[in-house]
This record gives structure tokens, C-alpha cells and sequence, in this order.
């Protein structure tokens, strides 16, 4: 009998539960400057504050990004604070001679790609910035 309450429980739980919220897209100029939150410029001048996973705060810290224009999917947890999906939802892309890129690092001495900016995590050179069409990461 406590076991069939208990599923019980544990299924009207379960339909209750909150559902995600849908991505936003907020589009603009990535901010990049020492010190300061990351931050995108909308079209509007509006700045926006921008956070994310581990990874994604690599990325956002690079200063090669600085300047890029970008679009972030994520959600709002303020009205000027914007936190980003997961890095492997492709939440941060960049605009490139019209097409839409993701940003990666890639070692030219082991052909190796990176989704975060550092060392080579083999020969321990520094990455190099590389724009990658969708349909081309692998």
C-alpha cells in the first residue's frame, strides 16, 4: 500500500513539474573587456549581461571575441542578465561574411578542435580562434 502511495505521489509530482522555459535569442555585439561582466550590445544600445556553463565563460573571457556580432540563445534571469544554454545546445554563434558560425580553437601542429580557448591538451600550444559553420563541426 505505501509503495502504490508513493508512486502515486512520485507521478503527480512529476506532471506538476514546471516544464523548461523555450530559448530566447538576444542578437548583437559581443563586449568583451577586462574586468567587466561579458556582456552583448543590441541593436538597441542596450547591454546585456552574459553568463553561462564552464565552457561557455571561456569563450565569453576571450578578448579575440570582442567585437564579434553574435546571437545567444538562453533566458533572462534579469532584465539586463542573460544566461546561456548549455555549451552543447550551440547557444553562442557568431555572424561571419553572412553565415552563421560557431566559435572553436583549433592546434595547427596536432588537428585538434577545442570548444573552450586554453592550451592544446596535447602538445600545449595555444589555440587559435576558428569560425565553424554548423554543419561543419565535428
Amino acid at each position: 500500500m505505501r509503495v502504490c502511495l508513493c508512486l502515486l505521489a512520485l507521478a503527480v509530482c512529476s506532471v506538476a513539474a514546471e516544464k523548461p522555459k523555450p530559448s530566447e535569442i538576444v542578437s548583437g555585439k559581443l563586449m568583451v573587456r577586462p574586468g567587466e561582466t561579458p556582456a552583448i550590445e543590441t541593436s538597441e544600445h542596450k547591454l546585456i549581461q552574459l553568463d553561462g556553463d564552464q565552457q561557455t565563460r571561456k569563450v565569453l573571457h576571450d578578448p579575440r571575441v570582442n567585437g564579434f556580432d553574435a546571437e545567444v540563445h538562453g533566458h533572462f534571469t534579469a532584465p539586463d542578465k542573460f544566461l546561456l544554454d548549455p555549451q552543447h545546445t550551440h547557444s553562442l554563434l557568431v555572424h561571419d561574411h553572412g553565415k552563421t558560425k560557431m566559435i572553436t580553437y583549433w592546434c595547427d601542429v596536432c588537428y585538434i578542435r577545442a570548444y573552450a580557448p586554453g592550451p592544446c591538451v596535447c602538445c600545449q600550444k595555444d589555440t587559435e580562434i576558428d569560425l565553424r559553420e554548423l554543419d561543419d563541426i565535428r
